[in-house]
């Protein structure tokens, strides 16, 4: 036993030594990846090339605001945070900017909210790039996207953050990838009301929700680790919300693990209904296909599959929002030590069948056209009216990005107060059920007839509801945003 101690730390020496030598000092600045959503111009065909950065590097040390640089910054300069803790909230409005944290000797860059600021970084840009932070203590989001598009956010480390890590809203055309998030009371990725998003390698452990696509279309989550969370994966529609929809969603190649966390979501709210042991959940979302994972000792089920009304969104008057899920493919996973201890609704549900465990796949509700390849490999219930797919596996499919940028969103004058509200409120506020805020009917009925009424507590939220969090300040929105979506929120039908 001994020699193998030695041997072992042996390797472990010299596997620092080579890699000193190979990669040099570490001292060594190194350019950020290039910002993999944008192809060369010269060679457009080609989707390797990436578009370079070639505007101004902004260099920002201890001591220095981080938005003091983004001030001075122009569309296409890149800015750089040296290793310190800095206490602030980033907003960037501006378009092609990319933030770099520098790591030396082991130490990196760390935003530090000190659970008074509420946010990291928000940004509603476009080809917004933000790679190489911790984000740690925050009271709102670890870093929140605002209707930008064409957006990376990789290999950043968000701890405690409050509500949401990574939560990109209202955007298109997304990479969010090498992600560590843990801590987080709601989801620790969360994309909102999005196309064409890439979910690709990262680790999430210990939230209430690990990976989450709502109200969202065109998105692949692959090779990401998801354990110790209340539930791993979800793929669901909030109904009330300004998009109805949640469709096209590939869940591939994961590890879904022990997700049996205790759930500390805010009360009232929708993942705060979400049952320990949870490890992959689809609610009324439709054309998912679930492949290829590895779902294990997730002690409530594997994977579930609802509708609104086995899925806790029932009390919601949104006739635009389809209950049902709807041609749901599962195909090739490994699944093992699932549902050795079912809870509520399911646990009362297999002891009418004189079951003490849980299935691996459970369907309950309505919904139609779905199917599962080699059903007997699995212990399942309410699967009778699943079909056999058409299709064996999905790797012709290696993004679901688009093959150029997004445009960037024209926004009218006419048109503002809608987009603020899509792009900034609707993540918290649904029309008539509880998310995180209060439902946007209620606000209606405070604030009738009243949007300066709505403008000054944007500008100044109290906090007068021990139920419901505290508000972000919305004050850094321009004074013809607040007003636009004032008064949008009260004209608002459902």
């Amino acid at each position: 036993m001994f020699k193998k101690m030695i041997l072992v730390l042996f390797i472990l020496a010299l596997g620092v030594l080579i890699g000193k030598f190979a990669l040099g000092s570490s001292n060594k600045t190194v350019m950020p990846s290039p910002n993999s959503l944008y192809k060369s111009t010269e060679n457009a065909g080609e989707a390797s090339l990436q578009r370079n950065f070639t505007g101004t590097i902004h260099e920002v040390k201890e001591g220095d605001l981080i938005m003091d640089a983004v001030k001075k910054a122009q569309p296409g300069d890149l800015i750089q945070v040296f290793p310190g803790v800095y206490k602030e909230t980033v907003y960037v409005d501006k378009d092609d900017i990319s933030f770099q944290g520098i790591i030396k000797d082991g130490e990196w860059p760390v935003l530090d909210g000190e659970k008074e600021l509420n946010d990291a970084f928000l940004y509603s840009g476009n080809g917004i790039q933000i790679e190489n932070f911790k984000i740690i203590n925050y009271k709102g989001n670890g870093i929140m996207g605002q209707a930008g598009n064409n957006f990376v956010l990789r290999n950043n480390w968000i701890i405690d953050a409050g509500v949401y890590g990574i939560f990109p809203q209202f955007g298109k055309n997304g990479l969010i990838e090498h992600n560590v998030l843990s801590g987080i009371e709601d989801a620790a990725i969360y994309v909102g009301m999005c196309d064409n998003i890439d979910v690709l390698n990262n680790e999430v452990f210990g939230n209430v929700a690990g990976i989450e696509i709502e109200n969202s279309r065109h998105c692949l989550v692959e090779n990401n680790l998801a354990y110790d969370n209340t539930g791993g994966i979800l793929a669901f529609i909030t109904p009330g919300l300004p998009i109805k929809t949640t469709f096209d969603v590939i869940i591939r190649n994961n590890f879904v693990t022990k997700n049996n966390h205790e759930n500390f979501g805010a009360p009232g709210s929708i993942v705060s209904g979400i049952p320990p042991g949870t490890g992959i959940l689809v609610m009324a979302a439709d054309d998912v296909i679930i492949e290829k994972n590895i779902i294990s000792g997730n002690d409530n089920a594997g994977i579930i599959i609802t509708d609104f009304a086995n899925g806790g969104a029932e009390a919601s008057n949104d006739p635009d929002s389809d209950p049902n899920p709807d041609r749901i493919t599962i195909l090739d996973n490994f699944m093992i030590d699932n549902g050795n201890n079912p809870v509520g609704e399911l646990k009362a549900l297999m002891m009418t069948s004189l079951s003490t465990t849980g299935p691996d796949i459970l369907a309950i509700g309505g919904g139609e056209g779905s199917t599962i390849r080699d059903v007997e490999r699995y212990r399942t219930w309410g699967l009778g009216s699943f079909g056999e797919p058409e299709i064996s596996d999905t790797k012709e499919i290696k993004t679901l990005l688009l093959d150029k940028p997004a445009a960037p969103r024209d926004i009218s004058k006419e048109d503002l107060g809608e987009m603020i509200y899509y792009g900034i409120c609707s993540g918290c506020h649904a029309f008539d059920i509880r998310l995180i805020g209060v439902p946007t009917n209620v606000i209606q009925m405070i604030y009738k007839d009243n949007p300066q009424g709505i403008v000054d507590y944007i500008n100044h939220p109290k906090n007068l509801r021990e139920d419901y969090p505290e508000m972000p300040p919305q004050d850094y929105l321009a004074e013809e945003a607040k007003v636009a979506v004032a008064e949008y929120i009260l004209t608002l039908k459902k």
